[in-house]
């Protein structure tokens, strides 16, 4: 046909049936015989027909739309956050949902607004923080949502993430099983802390709590993402901890400039310092050597937000709280 959209009146006169027929197959609002039916999707397929997407809204009450509310701030680390939006994208689109895609800095203004317009039927966030502004207004909010990410009072909410606590202590459990003594974690950028964002600061909590937990001496540093500002630190921690032989990095843009400061000050990896970083395991594979890492499980936390707030859609029970437990994957580096 031409590039014109088909009609559903033109389906019905291919099918050789009633328009309202159509409408009845594309809605499932009556049962239709098998036959009918059948012949109806046959025609849809034979012409090419796609529902009008409005008209199906107005019908349904529905937009078939999520935000992701995923603001673009200092310190983040883009290409490690766009594999979240790429997971939650992907499994919307099986449950026949599209996704509109928030990134400035709002606050709540930004989602009474996005709320308001009936663009979108729920909402997911990320980049929460630990006393987010967001937050009272999601309980209030009749459009349900769910949040990547755990703000320090989560009553009320359903969140989901990577257990970062238990991630920064699997980490320090591992280097103290090799023997070490004296270890150090290199964290997201000060920003990042500043703003009290949860898997910063619970990655450290969880760090600091097993060095004391197995009798190690540790030290939490916030790093920076440039190669001077890190072979700085490195160096810094170096010169004022000179036993120190154990490194966990929770910073993806750090992670090479890291192995890069300790090559040019002549510490070897592992056999003059263990490094452990918690990231995706393609940057943990490249790296040289490979890394010992915690799997930043981005594909199954988007996936999983998304089947959450599907459910909560659908009126049914969701958990409050997902954590998802670390896992760790032993490479070269230690």
């Amino acid at each position: 046909m031409s590039g014109r959209a088909v009609t559903i009146a033109e389906v019905a006169r291919h099918a050789g049936v009633a328009v309202s027929t159509v409408s009845y197959v594309l809605s499932g609002k009556r049962t239709i015989s098998a036959d009918t039916r059948r012949r109806v999707l046959d025609s849809i397929n034979a012409l090419g027909y796609h529902p009008h997407a409005g008209a199906r809204s107005l019908a349904s009450k529905r937009s078939n739309v999520i935000a992701l509310v995923l603001p673009l701030r200092a310190g983040m680390h883009v290409p490690v956050l766009m594999r979240f939006a790429t997971a939650v994208v992907t499994a919307a689109r099986r449950f026949d949902h599209d996704v509109l895609l928030l990134t400035a800095d709002e606050g709540p203004e930004g989602i009474r607004r996005v709320a308001a317009s009936a663009l979108v039927d729920a909402l997911v966030l990320m980049d929460v923080e630990l006393h987010d502004r967001r937050v009272p207004l999601l309980r209030e909010l009749a459009e349900p949502s769910v949040l990547i990410g755990f703000p320090a009072e989560p009553a009320g909410l359903t969140c989901v993430d990577l257990d970062f606590a238990a991630a920064g202590a699997r980490c320090v459990a591992h280097l103290a099983e090799r023997g070490h003594r004296q270890v150090a974690l290199l964290g997201a950028p000060a920003v990042v802390y500043e703003r009290g964002t949860g898997f910063a600061r619970r990655t450290r909590e969880g760090f600091t709590a097993a060095v004391a937990a197995h009798g190690l001496e540790g030290v939490a540093l916030p790093c920076e993402e440039t190669f001077d500002e890190v072979h700085a630190t490195v160096a810094g921690l170096l010169a004022s901890r000179p036993a120190l032989s154990g490194l966990v990095v929770h910073n993806e843009a750090a992670v090479n400039h890291v192995l890069g400061s300790l090559r040019q000050l002549g510490r070897r990896v592992p056999q003059d310092v263990a490094v452990v970083a918690i990231c995706p395991d393609d940057v943990a594979e490249r790296a040289g050597p490979p890394l010992t890492s915690v799997l930043i499980p981005a594909e199954e936390v988007g996936r999983e937000a998304v089947r959450l707030v599907m459910r909560k859609l659908e009126g049914l029970e969701v958990p409050d709280s997902t954590l998802l437990p670390p896992h760790l994957a032993i490479r070269a580096s230690t």
